[in-house]
């Protein structure tokens, strides 16, 4: 294929080639060519033209096919377009020629179709340049029109199609020629012929003024008689013809080109008259004047009325959305009149009346809902509302015009009732559409909406009334504040109106309407209104038999309620469980006796009341059983059981009871069965298997019933077969964006469509996907598609002998009958026994034996050779399950061979349709079916049939079979893949475009191909390149293909093709064509291109967004998209896509797939990104609204009065204009999308200063900060809409600003924070959400945000903070009025969702008061030790904290007592089930008994806070519950508020104050335990922390520490259960928060066992002191017990934190339990924070302990110590100690500084633990395996150091050890590192002055010379940096030491030795100046200590001086040299530098 690719034909590998390779090669070859053409230079085109053209016209007599031709002649015309133009004309002579010949065999028809082609794509492109040439072409391809074939006809028609397009007005003279031709061809026996001259039409009108002024009337005559017998396709053509020209007719203006001609402008009441009479006469001529002539006509085709009804659509949608706002009312008025009684006719039979309304809704919604904006809709809702008053009062006045002209009335009556149902239905669909945004239209009572709706409930037809119910149910699901009122005010109705008719039945199914609307209501309906439902339920039944005039209906409305109750689920059901029950049991007879009693009674009246009724019963129960699985317990399903065999005997008896009473019982005996099919269907077949044999007989009589001629195979089978297969029956079964209208004309003419006054109780069902209303099929229809659901269930549960007898009986009805009936009764029974077959297979039962497969053999193989295509479709699928039932490989083969043997004999259409089909059927579910052979016979069959062109029906079914077998065979099928392939290609190239139901197939092939390849298509051998382009070469003929579904089959075929190969497919190509198929008017298509765009962006979402803007800006003339690619990119196309896009299924494809583009390009491209949502969510806001902030800045508010203007003013340039609120809800989401990314981005986000650097740096770089302006605004606009989920989605926005930026600073006002400025914004937008109409989920969501807003500090002056904490006092006075104050609107968990809200937002801003108070706190100590300078700034701080802490204050004391409540609530709702008995009935505070399921999840949402809020609260009083109220501090009253508690009597009268505080003790601790217990693993780790702040907070306060503290067990609990949190929560803050609970609970037992200790001494007396008892754990055994042991307990929590971070600490681990140092290392800043606090704990322990416990735990302590010392032991600059060895030296002195370490009973043994530790440590030098070690001596040093200085000396001073230790120190002295001496120093410094000797003076003696000696040494070399000069320094502090501390007579000698040393370091004045720092600062201390010991020892002083007279010169001069240096400085240097110093206090403070 390679050699293809060039310019001219390769001519000599061309012929080398196989004819079918030709074919292929010149396809490639011109695709290359089209490509490269343009490209190419003028120069070479124009050098190798000839030749090319020469090849180019050569390939036209090659027979090419229908894709190769096209391309011929797109690449003539690129030719001559850019090379030269005047051999053209030799092309087109040469074409003319061909086109006369006179050849008409088969074979010459493609050169003739190719010259066809090629004149008109010569003429498209090079248009006028031809000249006058065309005169001559067109009249020579009309002459060929008339004896041209279907295919002929059809390219003439695109061709001159074509040529009208290239020449426009020039082409006037031939006009009228093209017009006549095209008229006949739009009536031609083809459907293609008809579209494609439907488009020539489309063309010729641009031009042809005649066609939309005076032969207007025949143009729309002859598209009437078009849609005459048409299919989808052809509708879709004409429809789009008739609505161009007839809006052309109505806008065209009177100065046109051809002024000459009078045009006549025809008005839009003409057009539309025109339209109307298409719609109500069809095709039969327009005799307007004389119309009374058509009288006797039947009615009207339903195809001609679907296609005036699409173009209707098109008419409005052509003039746009703002012309329909202008027109609205006319266009209104006309469509009503359709339907309305001045046409009788087009009524005058239920099924037309259905049809037509369906028409009048179709054309309402597509352009009411379609094409205009909220605004708009409004005002066109508030129209519809006008037309609705209007005809009531027409009724009105006929109601009450009691008996002039009845008949006359009546009439009028039955013909507004269409009207009204079409109105009511499109406002219902209005305000669905709108949702809460439709709240001002429904306020406004001038329109009164809801009071039209409610006044038509009482209209005397069924219709209207259902109608009007469902709008309510519509208004009620958009706006749920109303569902309430609405159900109240019915409710009322009904009880008033008990004793008219229509007013039972009106009110009833309003009522069940809006019970069915609940499930769509999150916030559902107070739990009362189900009481009064159930009892004005039987209050109707049992008054029905009282009134014999409204019987019937008060039995029908009764039951409806009771069914539409069941609706609300098993929450609110359960309470109704017992009566609905005996309601159930009281319909039916008792026995079988009183049932045959009762048919001898009554009369056709008192049955038709009793069937009605119990009908209405088992509708009830099928909806209990569907909606309440739940509560279907064995108990209840017990009490379903009695009346069914009652129920069932009843069935049998009705064809009596029919016969007995007449016709009258027909409709409520089919409405009987139907129900009682239902019910039996959902039940367990078990419960009424000993009926299975009757129910058997009645289902049989059903499907063969005489009287039943309703044949419709097009709603029983489609559930049947499977989905793939239904793409055989063409687009009719498909989705379409018509099938609303178009699914009427499945159902055959004799048949009415779904409508709702088929089955009432559909009202409170949900409507099935894509429909606005249910549409239950007419009775007769129900009944059998119920029967066959329940044949299936029966027939698969009973033996198999049975079996044989039914299917006998069903094969002999088939026989006895003939025609039409034998086809129903066949379809019947086929449906049934599939239905059966679907069953058997999903429960693997099995069909039985040989005998009983016969006859179901022969049943299926009837089938398979029907004339009707969906029963064949079904038969084969049967076919396949059968064989997937039975299980017998030789059957299958038995079954397959059948199949092969017709496939070869029969030659007609229909068996081999069927046959064919059941081979890839049995392929699908028996994949492989066993053998290779077999596989290849089937392929090699349906290849043949493939082939054969003379049926195009044989070729679709044949290879979508074929796409079966390739999808289910997988691997086995390779060795077919290349000749699969080879026909795929081969067929595409020539078959004709207009059977694209092949194409289609083709299609499914070439994907199940590509499938079966899958990644191996990635290759780069030539096999497989070959066949990647084979494959490439397929999708490229198919995205040719003018049928809209072969183009979506090449658009997913090309998509898995780029998801196995990527790199071969050309993605830019591949996205141009996604764009220009964005706005298909196919829906499939648009499915398509966003499956395959939504998959692209997965991977590459910044090329296809790219492309899709390239390929904009280079098209230019072909592509002008509905939506401007060009302006707002492929991302601003889909979003305005999502916002007309009606197809659920595709809107959410589209969510997708931005989501998926914003996830990869939104940070890099964020301007964009940011103004494409701002711009949906402004291009709607109430601008009134934006402009009006009270907001605080100026400017920026000037600004955005700019913007206001500019964007009202031109509305042009808006890029969406009036999105809906869904979209804008989506454009909300993706902002907090866009943020979140933003954050994993990185830092300069969200940091403005950083930001602007880097953006000044690069202007290219765009950081989320700078736009903070915009993300305020809009989350603004959103959080003030109308709409409460945009309010809900702009609060969660402003949520997320306001937590991301709080923090960010202002860097022009420092101490302040970006997000100060905006807060009136932030006012503002919380405002409205507090406002008391305001839904409670809003308002919870506007609590979260004030409380974020509040905590986050943003707002530090106190009176801007009150405007936002004024909305929180609101609510929570809200809260305080308790449950009679509650809204009755929604259901009570929504006000304790609102309540709990509230609460948990002033929780959090109580917390965040609390902790900024305490942090304040800190600081204020910090400040007074630093410095007192900082005072102003630190008032302003202190009074914001202060200060928000005083504002909480203030309702503290309410506060206090709500939390309280709330938690006792939560502690009841989260016991287990088992104790729901203990349960307060009436409920808990906030939630009542009823909805306690729906109120859990929001305890569970905020019960952590509250408890932390509480806790601190608890804290802050010491425990003391102080009542305001009383002024004293009684504790005597409960803590709930009593307003909503359970009767106080029930209560203790009075608790003491120890008892109230035990309680709460409970509550909390039992709640914190219940909870850290088993969290689950969802749990937020908000929750986990809060709940352990909370604990921590608790154990702060004396009180509840002295409870833990005393009961062991319960810290013991507390302990195991914080250990399991560790174990199972990695997060380092839950680790610390839970240590920090551990420390408190040791510091509780701690506090327990000192307070025994000393009242236990105090009880004693000093005197008896031995026989003390011994208290603290492990008593006077040591013993400690696990499970029962605090200490234990502990020790296991420590260890286990330890060893996670330093594993090496484990025996287990390091393999000895030896102390064996590896390589210290240093761990991360929160594994040290752990480890430390963790040591903390552990040096704690021994004081809990009994001095024999103690010495049990000591080891294991120490251990861990020193453990943690020697692993984290790291060096680090500067002698600073890792955290880690800070707290574990801490943690030494700690246990070394012990009173037990003293304690008599435990001396001795810590004495000896004691010293084993300080070996252990002095090991840690020594060599490992002769290696040294790597430790920091300094850290070793000192904790040998604590050793010495904390315990009793007899532990350090054994001669060994102290002889080790000064060793150690020895060496560190010659250490060379400065800092090691520094350290060893300071720490021989503390050791020199411990006071006792014995300890001391060893340490002086063999270590003091050294000191001396070192020192002497540094007088020769002068220090060189800071570092030694401290050493110097530290050194003579040891010496000076010495000095203080030595006996008298050494003294001397001493400071004999310190004097010179000291005096050596002066300089004189000279050298003073030009001296080093560090010489000089080594002087400036020098002579200070010299000035300080001379005084002190003055006679050692002079003795010295006089014996050195150059000492005594030296110490003059720089005494005098320091003199003069005073005088030159006001200021002396430093001696020390202070940071350095203080930092070494800090680190040895533990000493």
């Amino acid at each position: 294929m390679e050699l293809a690719h060039s310019l001219l034909l390769n001519e000599e590998a061309y012929n080398q080639l196989g004819e079918f390779q030709k074919a292929e090669f010149i396809f490639e070859w011109l695709r290359f060519l089209e490509k490269l053409l343009p490209v190419t230079s003028r120069a070479d085109v124009r050098e190798k033209q000839k030749k090319l053209a020469e090849q180019l016209t050569s390939l036209l007599n090659s027979s090419p096919g229908p894709p190769t031709r096209k391309l011929i002649a797109k690449n003539l015309a690129i030719l001559y377009s850019i090379g030269d133009a005047f051999s053209v004309y030799q092309t087109v002579d040469k074409c003319n020629e061909l086109i006369r010949s006179k050849d008409d065999s088969p074979s010459y028809l493609p050169t003739k179709l190719a010259a066809v082609v090629c004149l008109g794509y010569l003429y498209k492109k090079l248009g006028r340049i031809l000249g006058n040439s065309f005169t001559d072409t067109v009249g020579n391809v009309l002459k060929a029109v008339k004896s041209a074939e279907s295919q002929g006809r059809y390219e003439i028609m695109l061709s001159l199609q074509n040529i009208l397009n290239g020449l426009g007005a020039a082409a006037t003279p031939c006009h009228r020629d093209i017009y006549k031709a095209a008229r006949s061809c739009l009536t031609d026996r083809s459907m293609a012929v008809r579209c494609a001259a439907a488009k020539c039409l489309l063309e010729l009108q641009k031009e042809a003024v005649f066609m939309w002024s005076t032969d207007l009337d025949s143009v729309a005559t002859l598209c009437f008689k078009s849609f005459d017998g048409s299919n989808y396709d052809v509708r879709i053509a004409v429809s789009k013809l008739l609505g161009t020209v007839l809006a052309r007719a109505v806008t065209c203006k009177q100065a046109t080109a051809s002024a000459r001609q009078n045009v006549r402008k025809i008005s839009l009441d003409e057009a539309m008259e025109l339209l109307g009479t298409g719609f109500l006469r069809g095709s039969s001529g327009f005799l307007r004047a004389s119309g009374d002539i058509l009288k006797g006509i039947s009615s009207v085709s339903r195809d001609i009325r679907v296609g005036v009804t699409q173009a209707y659509v098109v008419f409005v949608s052509t003039l746009g959305g703002q012309w329909l706002e202008r027109n609205f009312s006319s266009l209104l008025s006309h469509i009503l009149d359709l339907v309305s009684q001045s046409h009788p006719k087009a009524i005058q039979t239920q099924m037309d009346a259905i049809c037509c309304r369906r028409c009048i809704s179709f054309i309402l919604r597509a352009t009411v809902g379609g094409l205009l904006g909220e605004k708009a809709q409004i005002a066109a809702a508030k129209e519809i509302c006008q037309a609705i008053w209007k005809l009531k009062k027409v009724v009105d006045v006929v109601m009450s015009d009691g008996n002039l002209e009845t008949r006359i009335g009546t009439t009028d009556v039955t013909a507004s009732q269409h009207v009204l149902v079409c109105v009511l239905h499109e406002l219902g669909s209005l305000v669905h559409g709108l949702g809460t945004t439709a709240a001002p239209l429904l306020q406004d009572s001038s329109t009164g909406v809801l009071d039209a709706v409610i006044s038509v409930i009482l209209h005397p037809s069924i219709s209207v009334r259902l109608a009007a119910a469902w709008c309510l149910r519509c208004i009620a699901v958009a706006l749920p504040s109303y569902v309430s009122p609405l159900l109240d005010r019915c409710i009322e109705r009904l009880s008033a109106l008990k004793s008219s008719p229509e007013a039972v039945t009106g009110y009833s199914f309003a009522v069940a309407a809006l019970l069915g609307a609940v499930k769509h209501c999150p916030l559902g309906i107070p739990h009362g209104k189900g009481k009064v439902i159930m009892t004005v339920a039987e209050d109707l039944l049992c008054s029905a038999s009282q009134n014999s005039r409204i019987s019937i209906q008060r039995t029908q409305a009764g039951w409806l309620l009771v069914a539409s109750l069941m609706t609300l689920g098993p929450a609110v059901v359960q309470h109704y469980l017992p009566r609905m029950l005996l309601l159930w049991k009281c319909v039916f007879p008792l026995s079988p006796k009183d049932l045959e009693t009762e048919r001898s009674r009554g009369d056709s009246f008192t049955w038709q009341v009793t069937l009605e009724g119990r009908a209405g019963a088992l509708c009830a129960i099928k909806t209990f059983v569907s909606y309440c699985g739940g509560l279907l317990t064995d108990e209840v399903i017990q009490r379903l059981l009695p009346p069914l065999p009652c129920a069932v005997d009843l069935l049998t008896r009705l064809p009596s009871i029919h016969k007995m009473y007449g016709n009258a019982l027909k409709t409520p005996a089919m409405t009987y069965r139907h129900r009682l099919y239902e019910l039996l269907a959902l039940l367990p077949p078990k419960t009424y298997e000993e009926r299975f044999c009757a129910i058997l007989k009645e289902l049989v009589a059903d499907f063969t019933a005489t009287d039943n001629q309703m044949a419709a195979s097009t709603f029983l089978l489609p559930p049947l077969c499977h989905q793939d297969d239904l793409l055989l029956l063409g687009p009719s079964l498909q989705e379409t964006d018509h099938r609303f209208i178009e699914e009427q004309l499945l159902l055959g003419s004799n048949i009415a469509g779904g409508s709702l006054e088929h089955d009432p109780y559909s009202i409170y069902e949900k409507a099935a996907e894509g429909d606005s209303v249910p549409k239950p099929l007419p009775p007769a229809l129900s009944v059998i598609s119920a029967a066959v659901r329940l044949f299936g269930v029966i027939f698969s549960h009973v033996a198999e002998s049975q079996r044989l007898q039914v299917l006998d009986k069903l094969l002999a009805s088939i026989k006895q009958t003939k025609g039409a009936r034998q086809q129903t009764v066949q379809l019947n029974i086929v449906s049934a026994f599939s239905s059966f077959l679907k069953h058997l297979a999903s429960c693997k039962g099995s069909l039985g034996p040989e005998e009983v497969r016969r006859p179901a053999l022969t049943l299926v193989m009837g089938a398979l050779e029907s004339n009707n295509p969906l029963l064949r479709c079904a038969a084969a699928e049967s076919l396949a399950r059968l064989a997937q039932v039975v299980a017998d490989s030789a059957f299958t083969a038995g079954l397959a061979q059948v199949s092969f043997d017709k496939l070869k004999s029969a030659r007609d259409v229909v068996s081999r349709t069927g046959h064919s089909l059941a081979l890839g059927s049995l392929y699908r579910y028996l994949g492989g079916i066993g053998s290779t052979q077999h596989l290849n016979a089937c392929v090699g069959i349906l290849y043949t049939l493939s082939q054969d062109n003379t049926s195009p029906d044989v070729q679709t079914w044949a290879l979508h079979s074929l796409s079966l077998i390739i999808d289910s065979a997988g691997p086995l099928y390779h060795v077919h893949v290349e000749p699969t392939l080879s026909l795929v290609v081969m067929l595409l190239l020539t078959v004709p475009p207009a059977y694209a139901e092949v194409h289609q197939s083709l299609g499914r092939c070439l994907n199940a191909l590509i499938t079966t390849l899958g990644p191996e298509l990635q290759g780069s051998k030539t096999a497989v390149s070959a066949l990647r382009t084979s494959c490439l070469l397929g999708c490229a003929v198919m995205q040719d293909n003018p049928d809209c579904l072969v183009q979506a089959q090449a658009i997913s075929c090309l998509q898995q093709l780029h998801m196995f190969a990527p790199r071969h497919v050309n993605l830019s190509s591949l996205v141009s064509c996604l764009c220009v198929n964005l706005c298909s008017s196919y829906l499939l298509l648009r499915r398509a291109v966003l499956a395959c765009l939504r998959q692209l962006v997965q991977r590459e979402a910044a090329e296809v967004s790219e492309h899709a803007v390239t390929f904009v800006k280079d098209c230019r003339e072909d592509f002008t998209p509905e939506i401007n690619i060009r302006e707002v990119g492929l991302e601003g196309a889909l979003l305005s896509l999502l916002d007309k896009e009606l197809d659920q299924r595709l809107c959410q494809d589209i969510k997708e797939t931005l989501s998926h583009m914003l996830t990869s390009v939104a940070v890099e491209k964020l301007s964009f990104w940011l103004k494409l949502c701002k711009d949906v969510l402004a291009a709607s806001a109430d601008f009134t609204s934006v402009a009006s902030v009270d907001t605080t800045q100026e400017e920026e508010g000037a600004k955005e009065d700019d913007d206001v203007l500019t964007s009202e003013s031109d509305e042009r340039s808006h890029p969406f204009t009036n999105p809906k609120w869904s979209t804008r809800v989506f454009a909300a989401e993706c902002v907090c999308k866009i943020i979140s990314h933003c954050e994993n981005a990185g830092r300069a986000h969200f940091d403005i200063t950083l930001a602007q650097e880097r953006k000044q740096r690069d202007s290219r770089d765009d950081f989320l900060v700078l736009h903070l302006a915009d993300l305020i605004r809009m989350a603004f606009m959103a959080a003030t809409d109308h709409s409460d989920q945009l309010r809900l989605s702009g609060l969660q926005t402003l949520l997320v600003v306001v937590r991301r930026f709080a923090s960010v600073p202002e860097p022009e006002f420092p101490g302040h924070v970006i997000l100060e400025q905006y807060q009136a914004n932030v006012g503002a937008a919380l405002r409205p959400a507090f406002a008391p109409e305001t839904p409670p989920d809003v308002t919870a969501k506007a609590c979260q945000v004030c409380s974020a807003w509040i905590a986050s500090g943003v707002v530090s002056d106190l009176n801007d903070l009150r405007r936002v904490h004024q909305l929180l006092i609101s609510s929570l006075t809200k809260v305080q009025a308790g449950k009679e104050a509650q809204s009755q609107l929604y259901n009570e968990s929504a006000s304790t969702m609102e309540i709990l809200a509230v609460l948990k937002a002033w929780a959090e801003v109580y917390i965040v008061a609390v902790e900024r108070e305490k942090n304040q706190s800190d600081a204020h100590k910090q400040t007074v030790t630093i410095t007192n300078s900082t005072d102003e700034s630190y008032r302003d701080l202190t009074s914001s904290a202060d200060g928000l802490l005083d504002l909480v204050q203030a309702d503290l004391g309410t506060l206090s007592k709500l939390w309280l409540a709330a938690l006792q609530d939560f502690a009841l709702l989260t016991l287990p089930s088992e104790y729901a008995s203990q349960l307060p009935v009436e409920g808990g505070a906030f939630y009542t008994a009823e909805t306690i399921e729906n109120a859990r999840p929001h305890y569970h949402n905020s019960w952590a806070l509250i408890l932390y809020a509480t806790a601190l609260w608890l804290t802050s009083t010491g425990f003391l519950v102080v009542d305001p109220d009383e002024g004293v501090t009684n504790l005597s009253r409960p803590v709930t508020p009593t307003t909503m508690c359970q009767d106080s009597s029930s209560r203790a009268a009075v608790k003491s104050p120890e008892d109230v505080n035990t309680d709460i003790f409970h509550l909390i601790l039992g709640i914190s335990v219940e909870f850290l217990c088993s969290p689950r693993s969802d749990a937020a780790m908000e929750n986990i922390t809060a709940c352990l702040h909370a604990l921590q907070a608790f154990l702060d306060v004396p009180w509840p520490r002295s409870k833990i503290g005393g009961d062991q067990e319960l810290g013991v609990e507390l302990l195991n259960v914080l250990h399991r949190l560790i174990l199972t929560r990695e997060s380092p803050d839950i680790q610390l928060a839970t240590l920090e609970v551990v420390r408190q609970i040791l510091f509780a037992a701690q506090e327990h066992v000192r307070e025994k200790r000393r009242s236990a001494e105090v009880d004693d007396g000093a005197a008896e002191k031995e026989t003390l008892p011994e208290f603290g754990e492990g008593k006077d055994t040591g013993g400690l017990v696990p499970g029962k042991s605090l200490v234990f307990a502990t020790l296991e929590l420590c260890v286990c934190i330890l060893v996670r971070q330093l594993p090496q600490l484990n025996p287990k681990v390091t393999g000895s339990p030896a102390v064996k140092a590896g390589k210290p290392q240093l761990l991360s800043e929160s594994g040290s924070r752990l480890v430390s606090a963790a040591l903390v704990i552990l040096s704690d322990i021994p004081s809990v302990c009994s001095p024999e416990g103690s010495v049990s735990v000591l080891p294991t302590i120490l251990y861990l110590i020193i453990g943690v010392l020697r692993e984290t032991a790291v060096k680090l600059p500067d002698g600073q100690l890792p955290l880690t060895v800070a707290a574990s030296l801490q943690a030494l002195k700690g246990i070394l500084s012990s009173p037990m370490a003293r304690a008599e009973k435990s001396r001795t043994a810590w004495t000896e633990l004691l010293r084993s530790a300080l070996v252990t440590v002095l090991d840690c030098w020594d060599p490992v395996d002769g290696a040294q070690q790597e430790l920091d001596e300094v850290n070793l040093l000192t904790a040998i150091t604590v050793f010495i200085l904390s315990t009793s000396p007899e532990v350090t001073t054994i001669e060994c050890l102290q002889k080790r230790c000064i060793e150690k120190f020895k060496i560190a002295l010659d250490s060379k590192d400065p800092v090691v001496q520094l350290k060893c120093y300071q720490l021989l410094l503390s050791i020199f002055q411990y006071p006792n000797r014995a300890v001391s003076y060893p340490y002086i003696h063999s270590l003091a010379p050294s000191i001396m000696r070192k020192l002497q040494e540094t007088e020769k070399t002068k220090p060189e940096n800071s570092a030694e000069l401290q050493v110097i320094q530290e050194g003579i502090k040891v010496v000076a030491a010495l000095i203080a501390i030595a006996e008298e007579e050494h003294r001397a000698y001493l400071v004999a030795c310190l004097l010179p040393l000291l005096i050596s370091f002066l300089l004189d004045e000279n050298s003073l100046g030009s001296a080093t720092n560090s010489a000089r600062n080594l002087h400036e201390f020098a002579l200070q200590n010299v000035m300080q010991i001379g005084p002190q020892y003055s006679s050692v002083f002079k003795k010295v001086m006089a014996s050195s007279p150059t000492m005594k010169a030296r110490l003059e001069s720089a005494v005098k040299g320091n003199q003069e240096s005073i005088k030159v400085k006001t200021t002396p240097k430093h001696a020390k530098n202070p940071g350095k110093s203080s930092s070494i206090q800090l680190k040895t403070n533990f000493l």
